[in-house]
């Protein structure tokens, strides 16, 4: 057990991507602003840390304009999701002491 810590992803070690990645689970793509306002962060912590997963290729952003209006969605990519997966396996197995 002393070496399942080393497992954990680093990807996720903030409380806010482990958010991110939380709710892109959950939900097939999320605006920025429901995403912004699930997790009560302000646009620029939202946005920097949205950039950290991106930059992982854990995390697909979409910029588009809706009328005049710039509209950015976010979805977890194939490999964000078998990180995310890997990362609460590991979670679960420090859990249980294995």
């Amino acid at each position: 057990m002393k070496y399942a810590i080393h497992t954990l992803n680093k990807a996720f070690d903030h409380r806010v991507r482990l958010g991110v990645m939380a709710v892109l689970m959950a939900n097939e793509s999320v605006s920025f602003n429901d995403l912004k306002e699930t997790l009560d962060l302000t646009d620029g912590n939202l946005a920097s840390h949205v950039a950290a997963l991106e930059k992982a290729e854990y995390v697909l952003v979409t910029k588009q304009f809706v009328g005049k209006k710039p509209h950015t969605t976010y979805a977890a990519t194939s490999a964000g999701k078998q990180a995310f997966q890997a990362h609460l396996a590991a979670l679960e197995k420090l859990l249980r002491g294995a």
